[in-house]
């Protein structure tokens, strides 16, 4: 297959995994190019995601490294012959590639758990809190990549609004809920759609508030999504280059801890929907 010019995370993550199975079986690039008739220029672009693998060659890798785990390898195989061309792609060229990574990171999510601090998270955020976040990027946005910005992520809450949502659970600060950004108005207009979100049956929204006594946080903010099976989970973190993809089995389990351990000390559900309804009468 011919070299691609440009690799997104999710064919990045492809090769990620079929390098964790070649090295957990003890064989180098080499060696395994030679069980599938391949060479290791050819190995290491299929690892690096720049070239495409077919479902026989992942079968058969996974075969030569005797995997078992007969999930994974079907979800491998699916990742291997996906050729989705979601809605993101109409933002190719116009935003950088994480924008549409994270959104094809979404679409392909069993479920999502998130954590904020300072900020309502981008899923439920209305156009006008979302103008108001992208507002305060330095550099400063010109109009239109600002606007892009926005459609792009009011058109992310399909993975919560369609007609097959995928299960999501938000904890949110206390202190996201009172910054009044955008102003009183925008903000009362966001905390009641947050609200409404609560109610749907696939949603929890929990609120960990600033009564709570010796609470340290978890440092800041924290998105993690379900993959196929739970090795393709991934955990995303901002950096200041973007989103950071991580996938190491390690710190994922280390993200799932942390998230139970923010989730156990928050307020329960109805108790949440309380506490942002009587912060929204009060703006």
């Amino acid at each position: 297959m011919p070299r691609r010019r440009q690799v997104t995370a999710r064919q990045e993550r492809l090769g990620i995994e079929l390098r964790k199975l070649r090295e957990t079986a003890g064989l180098k690039a080499r060696e395994a190019a030679t069980l599938v008739g391949s060479d290791s220029a050819q190995m290491s672009q299929m690892e690096s995601g720049t070239a495409g693998v077919s479902e026989e060659r992942v079968r058969s890798l996974a075969a030569h490294y005797a995997c078992t785990d007969a999930e994974l390898t079907q979800a491998l195989v699916a990742m291997a012959t996906d050729r989705t061309r979601g809605w993101w792609e109409e933002y190719r060229g116009l935003l950088p590639m994480s924008f549409l990574d994270l959104a094809e990171l979404e679409y392909h999510s069993t479920y999502r758990l998130d954590v904020e601090f300072l900020h309502i998270p981008g899923l439920f955020q209305t156009e006008d809190y979302a103008r108001t976040v992208f507002s305060y990027r330095v550099p400063e946005l010109p109009a239109d990549g600002l606007e892009l910005r926005v459609r792009h992520r009011m058109e992310r809450k399909a993975i919560i609004e369609g007609t097959t949502p995928a299960p999501y659970e938000a904890v949110i600060h206390e202190a996201a809920l009172r910054i009044k950004v955008g102003g009183r108005t925008c903000s009362r207009a966001q905390l009641t759609r947050v609200l409404e979100f609560s109610e749907a049956e696939h949603i929890t929204v929990r609120v960990i508030p600033f009564a709570l006594d010796d609470f340290a946080g978890a440092t800041n903010a924290m998105m993690y999504a379900g993959g196929a099976v739970p090795k393709l989970d991934t955990a995303v973190r901002d950096s200041p280059h973007g989103a950071a993809f991580i996938d190491s089995e390690a710190q994922l389990g280390a993200f799932r801890t942390l998230f139970r351990k923010v989730e156990a000390v928050s307020l329960d559900p109805e108790q949440s929907r309380d506490l942002i309804h009587r912060l929204a009468k009060e703006l």
